[in-house]
């Protein structure tokens, strides 16, 4: 896998509720909280995209029953150009969030640049949509939907896309390790939680490497939602919870994943720096990230 990584950043929050009345979350926090911990330093990223923070938005926007929907199409536009341009440059993109909603922009851009399929590391399935609850009753949220949308399931301001039409990606090109829960359970390949840890993280990666392999998915994006570990491990998500993955198993995992060749590009989502004051959990997350993209850190982008 030679190439240099881009670190991107998507400092938002769009696709959250509010924690608390007149409160935004802090997720949009995480990209200079885990900079200001050493990420670059240990990375040595060939470059940094900063993109803008978008506005946040409690109340429900015209022509669209998901939170911030107005406003997160526009940035997962821009999002999506900021990945297309790294991969086009053949660098590895890493997109710090931010909440999981920036997934959609990720796997816009990928499949913008000829890449398809989409490896989800979450604790949750993140597949509500209007299937599944009513849109007309409750405001949507992005970041517990983003699977659903990515797969084409929703109103189609969120699902269908310039250039890619609808969906992002197809249900047999996912695969979804790490949720717990087994009220809703996606139409994809799925590893959960509690099989996980029955199997261990070797068996794991290589039955997921087996499946990448049977779909021909050679360049494929990597989503990671944090509050796959265990709330004992990193409290400091929207939704902790547990059984889940510790340190030392996801940084296992992730180069395990990144060492097959076949992922493209990553994102990271879900840290809240608001629920982690004193900073003792995002050293722990940037040495889980160096030390699965160790491989890539000293590289240099080609001329």
């Amino acid at each position: 896998m030679a190439t240099a990584v881009e670190l991107i950043t998507a400092p938002w929050n769009l696709g959250l509720r509010p924690p608390a009345p007149g409160r935004e979350p802090g997720t949009w926090r995480a990209p200079q909280v885990l900079r200001s911990a050493g990420l670059d330093e240990r990375l040595r990223p060939a470059r940094v995209t900063q993109l803008e923070r978008p506005p946040y938005e409690v109340e429900a926007q015209p022509a669209t029953r998901v939170r911030n929907g107005v406003t997160l199409r526009e940035h997962t536009l821009l999002l999506a150009e900021a990945t297309r341009s790294a991969l086009a440059a053949s660098r590895f993109p890493l997109v710090v969030g931010g909440d999981c909603s920036i997934l959609l922009g990720c796997l816009l851009g990928a499949r913008r640049h000829g890449h398809r399929g989409l490896v989800h590391v979450d604790g949750h399935s993140d597949f509500r949509h209007p299937g599944n609850y009513d849109a007309a009753a409750v405001l949507g949220s992005a970041a517990g939907m983003d699977l659903a949308l990515a797969t084409g399931r929703g109103e189609l301001f969120l699902t269908h896309w310039p250039e890619v039409g609808r969906p992002l990606v197809a249900d047999e090109d996912v695969v979804q390790i790490g949720d717990r829960e087994e009220m809703v359970t996606p139409p994809v390949t799925r590893f959960t939680a509690q099989e996980i840890q029955r199997t261990g993280v070797g068996e794991l990666g290589e039955r997921v490497t087996r499946r990448l392999a049977e779909r021909g998915l050679d360049r494929t994006w990597l989503h990671l939602d944090l509050d796959v570990l265990d709330e004992r491990v990193l409290p400091a998500v929207d939704s902790p919870g547990r059984p889940g993955l510790d340190f030392d198993q996801l940084a296992e995992l992730l180069a395990t994943l990144l060492g097959t060749g076949r992922v493209a590009g990553l994102d990271v989502a879900i840290y809240d720096p608001e629920l982690d004051p004193d900073g003792r959990y995002a050293a722990a997350l940037v040495d889980v990230l160096a030390t699965a993209l160790a491989p890539l850190a000293h590289l240099e982008a080609p001329a």
